[in-house]
């Protein structure tokens, strides 16, 4: 048996153990974080009293480290013994080792941000310097051990930029954002329950399809997914035990701990596993929801705090959330809101307050129930995990399909 795969046997195993001891610890930790005043109140419900314990993705992240931490010897030694008859691996060996050691790292650290913004309420200025910092360690790791900046061209393009370009600095700089983008992404599509894990969950069951899908196809970076999967199987395990507990009706908040660990996890693949591009596409939902945003996140029109949608009490339905159009917004602003209103993007009413129009906020939840009008939490929980699986079809048809053409 290839002691590689070998150890994929290993990591399956572990992670069974992790998705156990993630769903075991949770119920017995949470009246500690309760005590501790890391609690909130589930605001799309009728019962709004009920103290649920926040930021239980620091647990499903703690056990996750834990368990690659033990992985480690499991994994080297393997190669180890595999490089004393082939010298090359030993080679490939102290790489990987290299760029395992830097992916845990940042994944630390962007679970340690989490965990401060749960408890800090960190600015958003915070938010998008500390992935930039956290994602060093990625960038040096990826300029030491492969240190390839070339891109193809496609196909209709080359005749005018030849069959490649090496884009040097500039691709260590989009590596560097899509560390930014995918910690954030995550984050900005949340709020109702089992969306953020039920969203992870499915990114990473569509990275370990990939993966398994170029090992089978015994494509070229055969080390680089082995080493994807290795971190996936771990993380497909803890993050399926918090969506058990994180499903309607919520009885956690995973919290921001749980949104930029799973982003940053999820960066540290695409980067060192050499499938960025590809690992953008399963994001599509994503975004589309950041650029939806735009509007709002760049202070072009009002964007309050929480943009959740809104809870009918009476109905028990939710509704999208609505904010207020001052009458002094600037001509982009009204230009972005007259495009939104006629592709039907956007629902304007008036205010029963004021002679302003509202407007819906734009986040993709909200989206949904403009759509498709008023609906249950759950529901529109499901509505949106189909979008993801979708996207995910999509991804895969571009990946396989059209980047035949092109490439």
């Amino acid at each position: 048996m290839d002691p590689l795969n070998y150890t994929l046997y290993i990591n399956g195993f572990m992670s069974i153990l992790a998705y156990f001891a993630v769903k075991n610890i949770i119920p017995k930790m949470s009246s500690m974080f309760i005590e501790a005043h890391l609690f909130g109140n589930d605001l799309c419900k009728k019962d709004q009293t009920k103290k649920i314990p926040e930021s239980q993705g620091v647990i499903g992240g703690c056990v996750y480290l834990i368990i690659l931490f033990c992985f480690i010897p499991i994994q080297f030694s393997q190669y180890k013994s595999s490089s004393a008859i082939n010298p090359h691996l030993s080679f490939i060996d102290h790489h990987l080792f290299v760029q395992f050691l830097a992916g845990l790292l940042s994944i630390c650290c962007m679970l340690f941000l989490g965990f401060a913004d749960d408890v800090l309420n960190l600015r958003w200025r915070i938010k998008l310097l500390l992935p930039t910092l956290a994602s060093l360690p990625l960038l040096l790791v990826y300029a030491l051990t492969y240190d390839n900046t070339t891109i193809i061209v496609p196909k209709p393009l080359r005749s005018l930029l030849g069959f490649s370009i090496d884009l040097n600095l500039v691709y260590y700089v989009y590596l560097s954002l899509l560390a930014v983008f995918c910690t954030n992404a995550i984050n900005i599509l949340a709020g109702i329950n089992g969306l953020e894990t039920g969203q992870s969950l499915l990114i990473c069951l569509s990275i370990i399809v990939y993966n398994c899908v170029e090992l089978v196809r015994q494509t070229d970076h055969y080390h680089s997914h082995v080493f994807s999967l290795n971190m996936m199987l771990p993380f497909l395990a803890v993050t399926s035990a918090l969506f058990h507990h994180n499903w309607y009706p919520a009885r956690i908040f995973v919290g921001d701990t749980f949104c930029y660990f799973a982003g940053m996890t999820f960066a540290v693949v695409g980067i060192l596993g050499h499938f960025s591009k590809t690992m953008l596409l399963f994001f599509l939902p994503q975004i589309f929801n950041f650029l939806y945003s735009c509007p709002q996140l760049f202070h072009f029109l009002p964007c309050p705090r929480h943009r959740l949608p809104k809870y009918n009490q009476r109905t028990d339905l939710m509704e999208p959330s609505t904010f207020i159009i001052p009458n002094d917004i600037g001509g982009l602003a009204k230009l972005m809101l007259k495009t939104l209103s006629l592709l039907r993007l956007i629902e304007l009413r008036e205010s029963p307050k004021s002679t302003n129009q509202q407007c819906s906020n734009l986040t993709l939840i909200n989206l949904m129930l403009v759509l498709f009008g008023p609906m249950h939490e759950s529901k529109l929980t499901r509505l949106l995990l189909i979008v993801q699986f979708g996207a995910t079809l999509i991804a895969f048809f571009i990946r396989y399909g059209l980047s035949e053409i092109f490439y």
